[in-house]
């Protein structure tokens, strides 16, 4: 910038080291530690300032172990890179809660020398003859289970190996011969398909590092219908990780893919378009895309935006309409919103009338048998004339059209139920008779 005063070279870099004298040691840091890259906070009381990523040598329940700095964690942001105790235990929160594999037992010894960074690399080494004699052991013994991985602490304190097995292995002979062998504390692991991917596997598909390697710690299950919202296919290959389980990703986007869902028609719905109303072929999630096919003619693609789906009364209607023009060979232009026409109104008033009509005769019928006299015969067994036909006909005459089949057929169990009303009615006053009775041979026999 012209008429601003550039500092010298040597100004500069005295100024930078009078920055990084300032800055005072941290209480305590965030560190991450063994094969499963556990995270711990642990006090450090060192004079030296540790970056992001700088290795540190850590005492543990385990033993005394090699691990990374994430971050320092103290009051205030006086350091390089620093967050707050409250930012890590939100983190924390956020990220599986009690179940986050976090502790604050332990503490940070020194800073890593290379002299601990020469036994590491010795450690290391040992790891392929280790590995070779595990697997003759299990041979021997003929145990059922897998060995996946065998962590060596820097401290020599313990020896830990991850297995895989599909039932409870009795491997106490195993360790027996171990201890023996590596005259240190032997530890067996037992780990599910998920921790063994966390353990051996590298890249994914995605060509990123596997989630549960680079930064989930607790790993939750994942359902199917995750996968049959987000994915078009289900083909095992695209939807299994490295531990030939559902992608841990399908759950990142869950969310968003089922409010995404809910704002999209359903498969066969009715909507109105701009061209007609048509019916609902397919969607499409993320672009918030709807085919729709209107008539006999091509499917077309619209946005959410212009389409409106039809409410169930406006779709009866409409199916309604179709089936009507279908019936009689016309095409009947249907408007949403529309209301019945004056004649359907005048035909509906009809059959009401006619309803009533029906049901006032029926009910005089009904009134004039109950005040009709007693009649006394020789048997009890008498009924009154069936009316069914006389009352099918007087309907006849009320309504012009034919009934159809299935109101003829409920006509007649009416008719029916009506007819073992008057029975029941009947046979109640004959039990009140003086030496009445409800059985036909008895009531014979008193009366002869």
């Amino acid at each position: 910038m012209p008429g601003s005063i550039t500092p010298l070279p040597i100004l500069q870099e005295q100024q930078d080291n009078q920055a990084t004298d300032d800055i005072q040691s941290p209480k305590s840091l965030v560190v991450r530690y063994g094969f499963l890259r556990l995270m711990a906070e642990l006090p450090y009381d060192g004079q030296a300032v540790p970056l992001c990523s700088d290795k540190v040598v850590i005492r543990t329940e385990r033993g005394v172990e090699m691990a990374s700095v994430v971050s320092s964690s103290c009051p205030d942001f006086t350091h390089l890179v620093a967050v707050t105790r409250k930012q890590v235990m939100e983190y924390i929160e956020n990220s599986g809660g009690k179940d986050y594999p976090y502790t604050t037992k332990g503490k940070v010894l020194r800073i890593a020398s290379p002299d601990d960074f020469n036994e590491k690399v010795r450690i290391d080494a040992r790891k392929p003859q280790l590995i070779e004699m595990v697997l003759r052991f299990i041979n021997q013994l003929e145990l059922t289970m897998n060995l996946v991985d065998v962590e060596q602490l820097l401290g020599g304190e313990r020896v830990i190996f991850y297995y895989t097995a599909e039932d409870w292995v009795d491997f106490r002979e195993l360790v027996k011969k171990l201890a023996a062998e590596l005259q240190t504390r032997i530890e067996m692991m037992q780990v599910n398909a998920r921790e063994e991917a966390r353990l051996v596997a590298d890249y994914e598909k995605c060509g990123q590092h596997c989630c549960c390697r680079q930064f989930l710690k607790v790993l939750r299950p994942v359902s199917m219908r995750s996968a049959k919202v987000q994915k078009a296919t289900l083909d095992p290959q695209k939807i299994s990780g490295r531990c030939s389980r559902l992608l841990c990703c399908l759950r990142y986007e869950d969310q968003t893919y089922s409010e995404l869902k809910k704002k999209l028609p359903g498969k066969k719905i009715l909507v109105e378009t701009d061209n007609g109303i048509g019916l609902v072929i397919s969607t499409q999630i993320l672009s918030q895309l709807v085919m729709v096919k209107i008539g006999s003619a091509m499917p077309v693609v619209y946005p959410l935006e212009e389409i409106r789906i039809l409410s169930d009364e406006e779709a009866a209607q409409y199916r309604a309409q179709q089936a009507a023009s279908e019936s009689t060979g016309t095409e009947i232009a249907y408007t949403p919103g529309t209301t019945e026409s004056p004649e359907d109104e005048a035909q509906q008033d009809e059959e009401q009338l006619a309803k009533r009509k029906r049901k006032r005769r029926k009910r005089k019928r009904t009134q004039e048998a109950e005040d009709q006299p007693d009649r006394q015969g020789d048997t009890d067994t008498d009924e009154q004339p069936d009316t069914s036909q006389r009352d099918y006909e007087d309907r006849q005459q009320v309504s012009d059209e034919p009934l159809a089949p299935q109101q003829q057929q409920s006509e007649q169990n009416q008719q029916q139920g009506d007819s073992r009303k008057r029975r029941r009615r009947k046979r109640k006053r004959r039990r009140k008779r003086p030496g009445g009775s409800d059985q036909t041979g008895s009531g014979n026999t008193g009366g002869g």
